[in-house]
């Protein structure tokens, strides 16, 4: 007697459930970048501290958590969330080979622009913005070309035919043009954004990127208005806790992006 072997066929409902199944099975969403930011930290930083709510922004309200002991507490929730916003578009900028320019004249940030624009490579401005920086921009730059010219002859000693008196004036005047255009006497171009720590204080900086239609990216304080520029980071201006912690993550970013472009 001969054994036939029965072929066990599936139903074709089963069939189909099964086809249902595998076409349900959909891939993770890509993680959105944190950049390592977290609100405790930030807290610590003192992000959160703003002005007496008798100096508040109107547009900044829907910034703030709360108040304590008269001062504003902005939320640092918002503050995560902007400052995401902020690294994305300078991690984008920077991928691009495009170029930031960090503002910062308060004089508890000065040095401090200076120290992480220097180690990101970055053109600054951490003392008085120049009128026409960007609106006069052929002027400046002609400026710095002769800056960077006595800069040039000093260090190839075609100074010394000078006498001692007319070398301290050219001396002197190599100070005051390293005080005016120091951080920006390799900028051969007008940037593609800016990143003005004070916006209130700096707002002529903001007023002429508009002009030229240059990205802007700024820390609100409560006593600002966030829509002067593109990407508002909502927190202490003040403070160099502050500004430090925002700084640092910005020159995270920057560096992490020019090592893989």
């Amino acid at each position: 007697m001969i054994e036939t072997k029965e072929k066990k066929i599936k139903p074709a409902s089963a069939k189909a459930s099964a086809g249902k199944e595998k076409t349900a099975v959909k891939k993770p969403a890509p993680k959105k970048a944190d950049f390592g930011i977290n609100v405790e930290d930030m807290a610590k930083a003192g992000l959160h501290f703003g002005h007496r709510t008798s100096n508040v922004h109107p547009k900044m309200k829907p910034y703030l958590a709360g108040v304590r002991n008269t001062i504003h507490i902005i939320n640092l929730k918002e503050t995560a969330e902007k400052l995401k916003s902020a690294l994305k578009f300078i991690q984008e900028l920077v991928s691009e080979k495009k170029v930031l320019l960090l503002v910062g004249t308060k004089i508890q940030v000065k040095n401090l622009v200076k120290e992480i624009a220097e180690q990101c490579e970055l053109p600054y401005v951490n003392e008085r913005w120049l009128g026409g920086t960007f609106t006069n921009f052929k002027i400046i730059k002609k400026r710095i070309e002769y800056f960077k010219d006595l800069e040039k002859k000093k260090k190839e000693g075609e100074l010394k035919k000078y006498t001692k008196k007319e070398q301290g004036k050219i001396d002197q005047q190599l100070r005051n043009f390293e005080i005016k255009f120091g951080g920006i006497k390799n900028l051969s171009q007008l940037p593609d954004a800016v990143f003005v720590i004070d916006i209130r204080k700096d707002v002529l900086t903001i007023k002429e990127s508009e002009k030229k239609e240059i990205k802007t990216i700024g820390i609100s304080d409560t006593n600002t208005d966030p829509s002067l520029v593109d990407y508002p980071i909502p927190a202490n201006d003040d403070a160099i806790s502050s500004v430090k912690y925002i700084l640092e993550k910005v020159k995270e970013v920057i560096l992490k992006a020019k090592s893989k472009s």
